[in-house]
């Protein structure tokens, strides 16, 4: 079985999907894909399904959930086999799974490997994997479940490491020289991420090396202008250096972009 969360939920079993209709049974199913190959506490699972107003059911409802998750595995792959993957174990319950059946678990990996790759100064083979593992996200994470506050913080995290692997990939692409082919997706990712000055200071730097010195000012004072208005901040002081690099037309101007980039 393949388990997708890294968008809407996805079950699949030989390609034909499988996942829960019932909401509860959707959340139950995310947390313990959220800790896979862990004990999920019974107190925990009721938590993220009721939060502070569980029923005075909650114990005995929480495990029709899991009953419920049961009966669909046993469908898709038969008894053994679904013993094996959900278990019962004090206190609580656990989804046994190959980490390579998570898409979220491959995304992680794929991630660190770009990182090494790119630390080890490989930054076509940083690319290539950063790439594959950007192209497992469908949507947001989780999109179609109702998560409660549990699940909300590993939606978080998951969001959080898809930035990284983003400002990875666009450092090993500046790495190889592919300013102009950056600079579309990079106006598109500062407009989703208008107060992240990592983004926008590759933004100017690409511009820049593409020879675009005139938008890569307008970009700048569109950041200046954003920052005072909803932060009533000014632009941090190595992109205040790099527009003085850009005024000047200094060489050296793109280092102090670099300056904001994510550790490596």
């Amino acid at each position: 079985m393949q388990f997708k969360i890294l968008g809407p939920m996805e079950v699949l079993h030989d390609n034909t999907k499988c996942t829960p209709t019932a909401p509860k049974a959707r959340n139950t199913l995310a947390l313990l894909l959220s800790r896979a190959n862990q004990i999920v506490e019974i107190p925990a699972l009721i938590d993220e399904l009721w939060s502070d107003n569980p029923p005075r059911s909650a114990v005995t409802t929480a495990q029709t959930y899991i009953y419920q998750l049961r009966k669909m595995l046993c469908r898709t792959v038969g008894e053994e086999a679904a013993a094996r993957l959900l278990i019962t174990q004090a206190p609580g319950y656990g989804l046994r799974v190959d980490e390579n059946r998570i898409d979220a678990h491959v995304f992680e990996r794929l991630t660190a490997q770009g990182k090494h790759l790119l630390n080890t100064g490989r930054p076509e083979e940083a690319a290539r994997h950063l790439r594959e593992a950007l192209a497992l996200w469908r949507g947001p994470a989780l999109a179609d479940v109702c998560t409660g506050s549990r699940l909300e913080a590993h939606v978080v995290q998951l969001e959080e490491m898809r930035l990284t692997a983003l400002q990875l990939r666009v450092q090993a692409d500046i790495q190889l020289g592919r300013h102009a082919e950056l600079v579309p997706e990079l106006r598109s990712t500062v407009a989703g991420h208008p107060l992240n000055e990592w983004f926008h200071a590759q933004l100017i730097t690409c511009l820049r090396q593409s020879g675009r010195r005139g938008e890569a000012l307008q970009a700048y004072q569109s950041l200046r202008r954003l920052l005072d208005a909803e932060l009533g901040l000014q632009p941090s002081l190595p992109l205040q250096r790099l527009q003085q690099h850009l005024l000047s037309d200094s060489p050296d101007g793109d280092v102090f972009a670099l300056d904001l980039s994510v550790s490596a």
